[in-house]
């Protein structure tokens, strides 16, 4: 990821550290090394380590046994350094304590919608999934484990959870909508014709904007396919007429986008865990 990779060497850099990367061909993790023992090698070597992969149990045995911090830059289940950047965000926009805000999150069930419910549940920032019935074909949920888990810290935070297929149910009295793209992390291109089937009624549009509190605030995790200047959004609007997908180009590129200031804020907030997490 461009802004993971450059949030956490940049903010190294910052704190004075140096920086190793291992792409997946230069280790043998996995393949002719158990993760424990790469675990075990590298923590003698360095005093943090982040990983980004598609598995989340890879990084948990990563942190089981490497003797020093291990940060998550993404998994398929969950991206933490993300959440705490949109955070970040939107103290900046509405000031420190965030208790009692609304946050809508348009589209699917993903890694940043699952992280953003967790940090959403403990820090008592009510929280609406807007997206297909959680019967729909094709579609993708919460794990039942996650979201008891996150019911009882809302419970504790007086944050409210809810997952509704209403856009204008779900877009009322927001303050921030969030939206990511229709085919995440390690999923096939062939899921492009049935996830626009799908999602295509939770694009976040200018009428969507109009209709959360006049404040509110537009967020994504980027990259974004809101035009067509890139390979897939070119052959996407090509193949299937599509030229705007999760969010329309007139709300991204409008006042009330908030993503490039949440890009930044990758760097400040990785930063800060490093250095709390360090010292």
């Amino acid at each position: 990821s461009t802004r993971t990779r450059c949030a956490f060497e940049v903010g190294a850099m910052d704190l004075g550290m140096g920086v190793t990367y291992l792409d997946p061909g230069s280790s043998q993790m996995g393949k002719k090394e158990s993760i424990e023992d790469t675990a075990r090698v590298l923590g003698r070597m360095y005093d943090g380590i982040e990983y980004r992969g598609f598995e989340q149990s890879v990084v948990e045995e990563l942190a089981a046994n490497a003797g020093v911090p291990v940060w998550n830059g993404l998994t398929a289940q969950f991206h933490p350094t993300q959440a705490l950047a949109d955070i970040l965000t939107m103290r900046e926009e509405f000031g420190q304590d965030l208790k009692g805000r609304k946050m809508a999150f348009f589209g699917q069930v993903g890694n940043t919608a699952s992280s953003l419910l967790v940090i959403c549940a403990k820090l008592g920032i009510d929280f609406v999934q807007v997206g297909p019935q959680s019967d729909a074909p094709g579609n993708r949920t919460y794990s039942p484990d996650l979201w008891r888990v996150c019911q009882q810290l809302a419970a504790e935070s007086g944050a409210t959870l809810s997952v509704t297929d209403s856009v204008d149910e779900g877009v009322r009295g927001v303050d921030a909508v969030y939206t990511d793209v229709w085919v995440g992390l390690g999923q096939s291109a062939d899921l492009w014709k049935d996830r626009i089937a799908l999602l295509e009624p939770y694009r976040v549009t200018e009428s969507v904007m109009a209709r959360a509190n006049a404040d509110a605030i537009f967020m994504h995790c980027l990259p974004s396919f809101h035009d067509t200047n890139t390979t897939i959004g070119a052959d996407i609007a090509k193949q299937f007429g599509v030229r705007e997908m999760e969010v329309e180009d007139a709300v991204f590129e409008s006042k009330r986008s908030r993503v490039f200031q949440e890009a930044e804020n990758r760097m400040h907030t990785i930063k800060a865990v490093m250095y709390a997490t360090l010292r």
